[in-house]
């Protein structure tokens, strides 16, 4: 008999994968593709719709014919936050500044639109009070902003921009319906009250958006996981599968991880309103997702939120984040002079180089009273893309107080050990951020790729304070696209429903306490004085490149 199952897809920033799942969330199969990026200049990050389709459609392929005898309740799909453009005959459109074809998607890190977002926020306008008091260059208004006074023969080809998410649901369905987690986080929809803010559009420069009834961001905005159409005859055939099977409104994939972790049951218990104020879900990757929950909303300088239902239905979401996470790990780890030695020695070996590292760190760890303590003189200020939360500042940038004449392997392990602490200490200030609002986080469930690394979990509760729960089944993030073809395809009634029954909390990492502690408030001290120093280096070189007043009688 057929195993009842649903299928989660994954569109992150440099692959897609595919996750079958039977209906209490056991994993039956999984496969993944690389999808290709393109910087053509600095800042530049772009993607191509077709490619990315490609890639779904062979890892769905692959992960349906290893699953075994299953029937496809549903179909459940997440993706970054990248903007994509289609033309009226849903062909992309190019967003590449010279052209390049295919290249039909500004990448969510992409910070073309920096301009375009300070503009926005000298205007002071009411929807910024629900993205933390300013919107973010990665968020979508900017981009579409960019776009129109940058290339205005795309921008007038444009019949469609979708959040990526939202592009695979019509790419699958046809359909042209947005999920409310996407418009809401990313495009200013003011989900609790139903409605854009004609308003913000006229004020920015995107009247005609407005002009047009918003047909072109979207006019039908449902709940995550609500059936909004079944996979069309032409996407089946490109899926492997049989068209007619439901699909779910979309969700972004640090959201979906959030819904694949945050509604477990911890020792049996599930979470009422006083236990969500105490969770917070970590999604980890190439960037970083700190996502909380009330009953009512909370404004949070610099945390983006309000949003109302964008992750739980019903609740309001409060979502930091870190713009470089993996991304800042390995660009330390791969221009470091010690790594094409340590690359190779880990191939040899058969092992991963986060692995090498972590044995070198074990040994050297012999020296001091507890692993941490290795970086006592070593210190990172990890904004090297810029910070999210909270200080919400794209032009901040990285540094590393400490260094000294020496690139062997051991000083690549310690230097990539207070990387990953800088990181943790990013993690305890959007903490202690969202719990001066009213928030009691000191439990975070955590998911993404960073929970296979022990160095980074051990630093991470050492460094915030608070318990690490990490899932019982790892890809979190399939499993949160899952829960929504579970939702869609009537598998469970409501997305509370199908995370009681489809997510399992797993191992628990308690924090440090006495001198890790203390070691741990000394040095998120030190980070926090980065940031000011940081600010005041600026002051001082302020003046430095401005022309010369000319000298009296000249």
């Amino acid at each position: 008999m057929a195993t009842q199952a649903v299928i989660g897809i994954d569109v992150g920033t440099g692959s897609a994968r595919a996750g079958l799942f039977a209906l209490d969330g056991a994993m039956l199969a999984q496969a993944s593709r690389p999808i290709r990026a393109w910087r053509p200049r600095p800042g530049f990050v772009q993607q191509s719709t077709a490619d990315i389709w490609n890639a779904v459609c062979l890892s769905v392929r692959e992960a349906v014919a290893s699953a075994g005898e299953v029937a496809i309740r549903g179909i459940g799909f997440d993706a970054t936050c990248s903007l994509a453009v289609v033309d009226s005959a849903g062909a992309p459109v190019s967003i590449d500044p010279d052209g390049a074809p295919d290249q039909d998607v500004i990448v969510w890190m992409d910070h073309r639109a920096g301009d375009q977002a300070d503009r926005i926020n000298r205007g002071a306008h009411d929807v910024l009070r629900y993205v933390g008091g300013r919107i973010s260059l990665e968020m979508q208004t900017p981009k579409l902003l960019w776009l129109r006074e940058s290339l205005p023969d795309a921008w007038s080809r444009a019949a469609l921009f979708f959040d990526l998410p939202d592009w695979l649901t019509w790419r699958a369905t046809g359909a042209t319906t947005r999920s409310l987690c996407s418009t809401v986080c990313k495009w200013t929809y003011l989900g609790h009250e139903s409605r854009w803010d004609e308003r913000y559009f006229r004020a920015i420069g995107l009247g005609d958006l407005a002009e047009e009834g918003f047909v072109r961001i979207g006019t039908e905005i449902r709940p995550m996981g609500e059936p909004i159409g079944t996979l069309s005859v032409e996407a089946a055939a490109a899926l492997g599968l049989a068209a007619g099977i439901p699909v779910g409104a979309s969700a972004i994939d640090a959201h979906a991880g959030g819904i694949g972790t945050i509604g477990a049951a911890i020792d049996g218990i599930a979470p009422d309103e006083a236990g969500w104020l105490r969770r917070l879900a970590l999604v980890g990757g190439t960037s970083s997702c700190h996502m909380t929950v009330s009953a009512t909303q909370r404004v949070v300088p610099g945390v983006w939120g309000p949003y109302f239902a964008a992750m739980v239905p019903g609740l309001w979401l409060n979502e930091g984040g870190q713009s470089a996470v993996g991304s800042l790990i390995d660009h330390v780890i791969t221009t470091h002079a010690a790594y094409p030695d340590l690359s190779q020695e880990a191939s040899r070996a058969g092992q991963s180089i986060y692995r090498i590292l972590n044995a070198r760190l074990d040994a050297l760890s012999g020296a001091v009273p507890f692993p941490a303590a290795l970086t006592q003189g070593l210190h990172v200020m990890p904004d090297f893309h810029g910070n999210r939360s909270p200080h919400a500042d794209a032009t901040l940038r990285g540094m590393i107080s400490g260094l000294r004449l020496g690139a062997e392997a051991d000083d690549l392990a310690v230097l990539y050990l207070a990387t990953i602490q800088a990181i943790a200490y990013g993690t305890r200030h959007i903490v202690e951020t969202l719990n001066d609002a009213g928030y009691a986080i000191d439990t975070i469930l955590a998911s993404g790729g960073g929970t296979k690394n022990p160095v980074f979990l051990r630093e991470h509760a050492d460094a915030s304070g608070c318990a690490m729960v990490l899932p019982r089944e790892p890809e979190a993030v399939l499993l949160g696209a899952a829960i929504l073809g579970a939702v869609a395809g009537g598998a469970h009634p409501t997305i509370r429903d199908a995370m009681l029954a489809m997510s399992h909390s797993g191992t628990v990492i308690r924090p440090g306490q006495g001198a890790i502690r203390r070691y741990h408030d000394a040095k998120y001290a030190v980070f926090q004085r980065m940031y000011r120093d940081q600010l005041a280096y600026r002051a001082l070189m302020s003046g430095a490149s401005a022309p010369s007043a000319p000298s009296q009688g000249s």
